[in-house]
């Protein structure tokens, strides 16, 4: 999730656990810095593009490494808290903050490689889009009111804030979940094989969802919408470059992102440069993550694969485009 959700699950989860123990703003900071801290791993620089985006949510976001982190940050808390007594409630709190972060995480569909140093499996629930208001505002005021009034009512609007977020993660679930097996009942009923399908939210909601379908050759793209479900489900074809895949398989980049998109992935040649373009994470034709693998033969030469720019429409055709499709 965005940056400033997992600050305020931060903050809100420390302010619940430690309750009266410490003010309310003590708890607050010290739980924004916690629930900030597995994301400064994007400050590490692996070597080139493909690199960076696989390795970011590794060790950082490992339960396993969070847990053996934990003890040592509470110890630091509650000192400089001034309240070494309290060293079990700050020890609970901190890893709450700490494991909140990637178990936030995994509802998205990037993939987050929790269960280190075990599997290197890039986790993801995919019911969630990276930012949502309807998860981070109630979290939010909740911990504003609860920072306003600095008393036990306040804490308890904290307490329903978060409760309310973590009922709208069960619900994104249970849309996916049903929304899945819509869009299955569809693709029979159209004769569409799929080797592959992916269900995931659209922008900033969990009413539309978008769907992609992998065939051999080809992927399909499609929308689905809770507030008219008796819609067909219309899918566009696009090639997924299958031929260059089969010609470049060797490639390590290649074979990560086929990786770690869990086969969503679409090469195409562009001149003598092949890319590939990870088609969880955006919308046709615009995708968060497209590298530029090179010239031909990848093999040879010291080239580096770059991402390239995101292509964003304007705000405003942006959102205009996702009311359209409800």
């Amino acid at each position: 999730m965005d940056s400033i959700s997992q600050l305020v699950l931060g903050a809100s989860v420390v302010v619940a656990v430690m309750g009266r123990k410490v003010p309310v703003w003590q708890a607050a900071s010290v739980g924004a810095v916690c629930g900030t801290l597995p994301d400064l791993d994007v400050f590490i620089d692996h070597g080139d593009a493909i690199r960076n985006m696989t390795l970011h949510r590794t060790e950082s976001h490992a339960l396993f490494w969070l847990t053996l982190a934990s003890p040592l940050i509470a110890w630091l808390c509650s000192r400089l808290c001034r309240q070494p007594q309290a060293y079990g409630r700050w020890w609970a709190a901190v890893w709450l903050a700490l494991i909140t972060h990637p178990l936030l995480d995994l509802t998205t569909v990037y993939g987050t490689q929790l269960a280190l140093p075990f599997t290197d499996r890039p986790f993801a629930i995919g019911s969630m889009f990276i930012i949502d208001p309807l998860y981070t505002l109630p979290l939010l005021a909740g911990l504003v009111v609860a920072l306003a009034w600095r008393n036990r009512r306040g804490r308890r609007w904290n307490t329903l804030g978060l409760s309310l977020s973590c009922l709208y993660l069960v619900w994104s679930m249970v849309a996916q979940a049903w929304v899945t097996s819509e869009v299955k009942q569809q693709l029979v009923k159209q004769q569409v094989e799929a080797e592959r399908l992916l269900v995931t939210p659209t922008a900033f909601n969990t009413l539309q969802w978008r769907v992609v379908v992998m065939s051999a050759d080809h992927y399909q793209e499609g929308f689905w919408s809770l507030l008219s479900p008796g819609k067909p489900l219309a899918l566009s074809t696009h090639d997924n470059g299958s031929a260059l895949y089969q010609q470049f398989s060797s490639n390590w980049y290649v074979q990560r992102v086929a990786w770690f998109s869990r086969g969503f992935y679409a090469m195409k040649r562009v001149g003598d440069h092949i890319m590939i373009t990870d088609l969880r994470m955006g919308e046709e034709p615009n995708y968060n993550f497209t590298f530029d693998l090179g010239p031909e033969p990848l093999n040879d030469g010291p080239f580096k694969p770059e991402r390239l720019p995101v292509q964003r429409p304007p705000l405003g055709q942006a959102l205009h485009k996702l009311w359209s499709r409800f």
